[in-house]
């Protein structure tokens, strides 16, 4: 419960900064954190399959 909270304290100051960022800006960063967390979720995957196997 205190990580939700955390982390909708941290939304809220993300959005406010983003609320005052120019537009190439914004659209950079959320390429940048949409890449991130694909390459996470991938090598999520791929470290479970290889887990689960033994």
């Amino acid at each position: 419960m205190l990580f939700l909270v955390a982390a909708l304290l941290l939304f809220g100051a993300v959005l406010g900064t983003v609320a005052h960022a120019p537009f190439a800006f914004t659209a950079v960063a959320a390429a940048v954190i949409a890449a991130w967390l694909g390459i996470f979720a991938l090598r999520e995957r791929h470290a479970r399959r290889n887990s689960s196997a033994h």
